[in-house]
């Protein structure tokens, strides 16, 4: 088997992991993608699976931890507004 044959394996793989992963662990995890939420366009997940059908498995991989950066940057942000507009004392954005 050659080089480009198991990468192109091994990123279906992990493809077929992610929309496993959006099927039946998020929806039931209580709450969405921060980055999604605050920027809009994809979630993280499907960013990594945009990724893999663009990029090579190795661009992807590299790719990831810069996005989930970005990812707990916008979720820091999203917390910071809702403690600044008093949700705080009302639990609405606890995830349930």
């Amino acid at each position: 088997m050659s080089v480009s044959t198991i990468e192109a394996f091994a990123s279906q793989v992990a493809i077929a992991s992610l929309n496993t992963y959006q099927k039946r662990l998020s929806p039931h995890k209580g709450f969405s993608c921060p980055h999604r939420l605050l920027h809009g366009g994809d979630s993280c997940s499907d960013y990594i699976k945009r990724q893999l059908i663009n990029q090579n498995l190795i661009t992807a991989i590299q790719m990831a931890p810069q996005r989930f950066k970005a990812c707990k940057i916008a979720a820091q942000t999203l917390q910071s507004q809702r403690a600044a507009s008093g949700c705080i004392v009302i639990p609405c954005c606890i995830p349930i």
